[in-house]
């Protein structure tokens, strides 16, 4: 049975983020290929919700999208909610998760 997803506000304003991101520094092919990949990613985890490793919050998992992002995310009562789009070059200390 697949889960429902819930996006929180983070992760729809960090997912918004690196789309304008990816617009204004990549062609579109490179925008269409990030889409692809959450949307595979998502439609995984629904499937498969522990699929990924926990973060260092137990409850929270993370999923790699490529070499620079990061999705991590809750499952909660048969939910997928997807906390926010982590830029990996970031430094660690600055994500809560």
């Amino acid at each position: 049975m697949a889960f429902d997803v819930i996006w929180s506000a983070e992760a729809e304003k960090s997912y918004s983020k690196i789309l304008l991101y990816l617009q204004k520094n990549w062609t579109d092919r490179e925008v269409n290929h990030f889409v692809k990949r959450v949307n595979i990613l998502i439609k995984n985890i629904t499937q498969q919700p522990y699929l990924f490793k926990p973060s260092s919050t137990k409850q929270i998992r993370k999923a790699v999208i490529g070499k620079q992002n990061s999705l991590f995310y809750l499952v909660r009562n048969h939910q997928i909610i997807l906390l926010t789009f982590w830029d990996n070059r970031q430094h660690p200390k600055k994500n809560k998760y």
